[in-house]
């Protein structure tokens, strides 16, 4: 029963009730020293990507040439300033979320669009492998039209190479990005900080094109 609970989002008027104050998180990132709450750098852009568990999902995006700075928290819920334990519970409707800022003459945002899509398995719903819950859903949440109209156009490529490989229709919720509230800062780059730790995260195989076009 708690288990179908946690997969079934819950509705704005039960959420869970928030902090007033944010919880306390990592001053700065733990592998480049850049704070973690740096305003955009001028000429780059943010992104905001759910795949499951955030520890492995930060650890394929910071590795990635013109990532300039990786964050994980919740995000796409109802609960102001939520805590891991409250996130867990399956009823603040939030998601597990990796924040980018990445400089888009470096890396493009096509290129993030095919780390998300081949880093986990978008046709799984609330669930990512073993690990269930509404906070493990595959979801885009885009800063602007443009990176809507990609995410949309990628979404369409990679769902007629997924059916055609055997799997499912994708379950990813695409959406305008919402507040981001940090994760505690053991979450922040939890991996690089414990190598052996677990990562539940992993894709279909399946690959997906780069120029995407519907």
């Amino acid at each position: 029963m708690f288990g179908t609970k946690k997969e079934t989002m819950v509705k704005e008027d039960r959420a869970l009730a928030g902090q007033v104050a944010p919880v306390p998180t990592a001053d700065v990132h733990f592998l480049s020293g850049i704070p973690l709450n740096s305003d955009v750098p001028e000429g780059m852009e943010e992104a905001m990507f759910g795949m499951g568990c955030f520890w492995g999902v930060e650890r394929i995006f910071w590795q990635i040439e013109g990532v300039y700075l990786t964050m994980v928290g919740y995000s796409g819920g109802f609960t102001e300033n939520c805590t891991y334990e409250q996130v867990c519970t399956g009823q603040t409707g939030h998601n597990e979320v990796v924040r980018i800022i990445f400089d888009p003459k470096k890396v493009s945002y096509e290129t993030l669009l095919q780390h998300f899509w081949e880093g986990h398995n978008p046709t799984q719903g609330m669930r990512q492998g073993n690990d269930r819950g509404t906070q493990y859903r595959s979801g885009i949440y885009t800063f602007n039209a443009a990176q809507t109209e990609k995410a949309e156009a990628s979404m369409a490529v990679y769902e007629h190479r997924l059916r055609r490989n055997g799997h499912g229709a994708i379950t990813t919720e695409i959406l305008p990005a919402n507040t981001f509230y940090f994760a505690e800062g053991y979450h922040q780059q939890y991996l690089e900080k414990n190598p052996s730790g677990y990562c539940g995260i992993g894709g279909t195989g399946v690959t997906c094109p780069i120029g995407v076009a519907v």
